[in-house]
């Protein structure tokens, strides 16, 4: 359980470095071919729109992994060991829930809606569906992280 996760860490990982790495040499033509080279690359910004979308939402779905998301755990950590136990498989569920309905079924759904409709963006002529695919590849990856960490809770008392 423990290696499949840091696998899905790995790989995000690379994924998200890559994104990035991309997203900041698209952004320097974008100012190289604005301001040295007066001819604006009419395609930058929406790659760096694109981008931007893929990041934020795997960055989330990392986040999840690595437990660095925005949290409030005051309560939390005055709770005795058990019914803090408790709450963490709550909260995990509760992220578990979210990701299903919101990210899973929703992303979906707006992947096919877009895909049906011949959506495509203006400069790269590119199916939005393909951008929108970020958010229920995300989503399979908060309920992956969800289900081990409650698997781990359950079975030791501790995440994954």
């Amino acid at each position: 359980m423990k290696h499949f996760k840091q696998t899905i860490d790995t790989v995000l990982e690379y994924a998200l470095v890559l994104l990035m790495g991309i997203s900041v040499l698209n952004v320097l033509w974008q100012v190289i071919t604005r301001f040295l080279l007066k001819n604006p690359s009419s395609y930058t910004e929406e790659i760096a729109r694109f981008l931007l979308i893929w990041i934020g939402l795997l960055g989330a779905a990392y986040g999840i992994g690595k437990k660095i998301h925005l949290a409030i755990d005051v309560l939390k950590q005055k709770l005795p060991e058990r019914k803090r136990r408790r709450i963490e498989i709550l909260i995990n569920g509760f992220i578990l829930l979210f990701a299903v309905l919101v990210m899973i079924i929703g992303g979906i759904y707006l992947v096919n809606l877009t895909f049906d409709l011949h959506q495509i963006s203006a400069a790269l002529q590119l199916k939005l569906g393909y951008v929108y695919l970020a958010v229920p590849l995300s989503g399979v990856i908060m309920v992956l992280y969800s289900l081990l960490n409650i698997a781990g809770l359950m079975k030791n008392g501790k995440e994954v």
